[in-house]
């Protein structure tokens, strides 16, 4: 990348001339194609799931996971699908290839363990919400909320010092980190995360979540759907923070739109009790997908996380800091 203070390129040239860094499995693609077309049986995706056996035996791990608690083993792949449905089923596969996809990002930028519990655990609350405001297209709001961040990686790896500038600011705010992606990029990672998205022939219906998530009330159309990511991924981060050289585990606390709350007639004891449910389902995926995403916990005190439980539980607007 050019050595100068705003790197000129688009974000869907750069993603153009990088994509093939970034391609996901030929399976996961096939599944995704295949999963586009309404003629296409649930025997035909056993099939071509079945020729990735590592594959199959983390879908089949996921099903019977206390995530869907369901009550019976289910044991074949189309009997998963038939229980799960065909959109839920592009999101584990997609979840489990994407985790696989981005290696070597540099590690003084990023700690990609953590970067994955902050992901996962964003689309698992994406989803919940959803949930609660009887959103359609459910399953969706996982896989934006997994992807949301997804443009950061790709900005860790083709452009690292201009990452680094850009996480110096992180103390600042959300807002001071955007405003340095402009100035250095001429762009954000949500714009360069939805041009991925769109490469990996993903609906619109997720790419323009993952979008205008920083600025959800312009979608119009989408505008609660986007209102919805953006309160997800904002609160996820507060707890768990996905750069290195960003902010303390302990002391952060949500930044999101003020509009984008009232939108939703959101409150703060549902919030609360969401982001617990959607920590332990995260949880049971992450062991799953990414078993050392679990460890990202093990240097933190329990003292300390006794306290701020105790404290977030008698005091449920602990969690909240909005932006006016």
């Amino acid at each position: 990348m050019p050595d100068t203070d705003t790197i000129a390129i688009e974000p869907r040239a750069l993603i153009e001339r990088v994509g093939p860094l970034y391609v996901l499995p030929d399976v996961a693609l096939r599944v995704n194609e295949l999963l586009s077309n309404d003629d296409t049986s649930n025997s035909q995706l056993e099939q071509v799931i079945s020729y990735d056996p590592a594959l199959t035996a983390q879908l089949l791990k996921l099903v019977n996971s206390a995530y869907y608690g369901f009550p019976s083993s289910i044991d074949t792949i189309s009997r998963a699908v038939a229980m799960i449905g065909r959109e839920e089923l592009r999101n584990l596969v997609l979840a489990t290839a994407v985790a696989s996809t981005f290696k070597d990002i540099p590690e003084d930028l990023v700690d990609m363990e953590t970067f994955w519990f902050h992901s996962i655990t964003s689309g698992v609350l994406a989803r919940l919400l959803a949930r609660h405001c009887k959103h359609k297209g459910q399953e969706r709001f996982f896989i934006a909320g997994l992807l949301h961040s997804i443009g950061k990686l790709v900005l860790f790896d083709q452009c690292p010092k201009e990452s680094a500038e850009v996480l110096s600011f992180k103390d600042q705010g959300d807002e001071a980190v955007i405003e340095a992606e402009k100035r250095l990029f001429g762009f954000t990672y949500a714009d360069l995360g939805a041009e991925l998205l769109k490469a990996w022939q993903l609906p619109q219906s997720i790419w323009q979540l993952v979008q205008f998530q920083l600025e959800p009330t312009r979608l119009n159309a989408q505008t609660q759907d986007a209102c919805l990511l953006h309160v997800a991924a904002k609160i996820t981060a507060s707890f768990e923070p996905c750069a290195i050289r960003t902010y303390n585990f302990n002391d952060f606390e949500p930044q999101y739109s003020a509009n984008a709350w009232q939108l939703l007639d959101l409150n703060e004891d549902l919030v609360s009790s969401l982001v617990c449910k959607a920590s332990e389902q995260a949880a049971d995926i992450l062991q799953i997908i990414k078993p050392n995403a679990t460890l990202v916990f093990i240097n933190v005190d329990p003292e300390h996380q006794i306290a701020e439980s105790k404290s977030k539980r008698d005091n449920p607007r602990a969690i909240r800091r909005v932006l006016d």
